[in-house]
């Protein structure tokens, strides 16, 4: 839906509103005309129902307002005196139309500063959960989302099984694009299996002000740009989904927009310079290996592997009939290679001008490989580039997918919305998004740019980390990024914790007294 569908939408809920509660807002003291006003006629209904004025922000935030809507019609039913199970049920299955039978048909009362308690424990229990999910919908939909780590890409400086906090206020939390879905959920219900959300109506994409910029080689979460499944594991046909329902995924954002990236040998080159990660960060490759001596078992295998911190397994490559290291890093190879069991490592690199036909942007002019790779402009917003029948593929899906225009090609020529141009100015900031794991990663090498507006927002912290069998405790509670050691604040959160139930208690105490 456009802005101008919202705002007629949003025009048409008021005097739906309006019309069903008018004379309500009159036994109550105020005037009909307060009925219809936008937004005031909620901080009006706020104090006929003597409830906060601040209800009135969540009737308006995405998601949050699903659950306040219901809540404010069975509150105005209450308000009047009807307070029994079967107008509460009427007023949900209503969708609050019961106000038009209060307003029209029922004589009924204003009930002035009625009680607010709930009149029975399953009540007061109720009442809690609600607003418990109201407080957690808000904090994960605009604040922090929690994010688990699903495969090795950013390996060792990401874990699988590592659980983060991921930022949204760093970059700017989106607002909602889908504004009928569960809460605290994402494009899928757990257990259940379905969908959980409803692709209409949609809301513009709208985002916060962010206090900060991505920053080259910040860790990023955002939504897949190419994401057109149900979910992670049904492909059978396709599925559009809103930007913010589109599967998560996480990398390293070591293209900004206007940068210029190449890949040389599988080392990323900015402008002509190699860029270089911070301390925790470590490239990683894959290895053929031959081994010899004694080995008895895969477990064998496994745990010579592990002892050097190669935890992505063993392959076979069947072509070359060799065993392959999927990722391990130069010093954790330059160490291995003084194992008694292992006779050889050898790098696996692609060769400069070999094509790879699953990588971006998949066109028989661009001869590219995970190992030799651009040059590739990253387009920049209110930049303008020259546009031809050679470079139009790097670019094709930017412009009619992402930024919505009607780009079609004749023999040479180029149209964007019927009109024939050479030119094109890019109106979104586009990042180049890479694994550390550079020979097992799907990442933009596959699917190219990712656009802004599908930026999640930043890992800022590893809450808990699981490695399958058991916690990884070193790494509770440390911070994402950055250089120097890991540093593990999970034995200071646990006094903080501890002080805070103290005082809490002695409080208490202290009261009853």
């Amino acid at each position: 839906m456009t802005f101008t569908e919202w705002f007629i939408f949003f025009f048409v809920i008021q005097v739906i509103h309006g019309l069903g509660t008018w004379k309500l807002y009159i036994k109550a003291g105020r005037q009909a005309w307060e009925a219809f006003v936008p937004v005031y006629n909620a901080v009006v209904l706020m104090k006929i129902i003597n409830r906060p004025w601040w209800w009135t922000i969540l009737l308006f935030v995405p998601i949050v307002n699903l659950i306040m809507f219901p809540v404010v019609w069975v509150e105005t039913a209450r308000s009047f005196g009807k307070n029994t199970t079967t107008d509460t049920v009427l007023a949900l299955i209503t969708f609050g139309l019961y106000n038009y039978y209060l307003n029209y048909v029922a004589d009924v009362t204003h009930v002035k500063d009625r009680s607010l308690h709930p009149k029975s424990a399953a009540g007061d229990w109720i009442s809690s959960i609600l607003f418990a999910i109201v407080a957690a919908t808000i904090v994960h939909t605009y604040f922090i989302q929690p994010f688990t780590i699903p495969t090795s890409s950013l390996e060792k400086t990401l874990l699988v099984g590592d659980f983060l906090f991921v930022s949204k206020f760093h970059y700017g939390a989106r607002l909602p694009m889908t504004t009928v879905a569960a809460p605290m959920v994402h494009d899928t219900i757990p257990l259940l299996n379905v969908k959980s959300y409803l692709s209409k109506p949609e809301l513009p994409y709208m985002r916060l002000p962010g206090f900060q910029k991505i920053k080259r080689n910040d860790i990023v979460v955002f939504n897949w740009p190419v994401d057109t499944m149900l979910d992670m594991r049904h492909t059978d046909k396709f599925y559009y989904k809103p930007i913010d329902k589109k599967t998560n995924y996480v990398k390293r954002s070591v293209g900004l927009p206007g940068d210029t990236l190449s890949i040389k040998d599988g080392y990323v080159y900015i402008n002509g310079k190699q860029n270089v990660l911070n301390d925790r960060a470590r490239i990683q490759f894959s290895y053929n290996v031959t081994f010899k001596g004694q080995i008895s078992s895969n477990a064998q295998v496994y745990e010579i592997l592990k002892r050097f911190d190669m935890t992505d397994g063993l392959g076979y490559d069947q072509e070359m009939e060799t065993w392959i290291i999927p990722a391990a890093t130069e010093e954790a190879v330059a160490r291995a290679k003084n194992h008694p069991n292992i006779a050889s490592i050898e790098i696996r690199k692609d060769s400069l001008d070999h094509r790879d036909s699953g990588i971006f942007p998949m066109n028989p002019a661009y001869n590219w490989n995970n190992d030799y790779f651009g040059p590739l402009y990253i387009p920049e917003k209110g930049k303008t580039i020259t546009l031809t029948a050679e470079n139009l593929p790097l670019y094709k899906r930017v412009i009619s997918v992402y930024e919505g225009r009607d780009l079609s090609v004749n023999g040479n020529q180029i149209s964007i919305d019927g009109q024939i141009t050479n030119q094109y100015t890019f109106t979104k900031d586009y990042y180049w998004m890479m694994g550390d794991n550079r020979h097992n990663s799907q990442d933009s090498r596959v699917w190219g740019f990712v656009p802004f507006d599908h930026v999640v927002g930043k890992p800022v912290l590893v809450w808990m980390s699981w490695d399958g069998k058991s916690p990884r405790w070193e790494r509770f509670f440390t911070t994402v990024g950055g250089n120097g050691k890991l540093v593990s604040y999970f034995i200071p959160f646990l006094v903080l914790l501890g002080i805070i139930f103290g005082f809490n208690t002695w409080r208490k105490r202290k009261a009853n007294k």
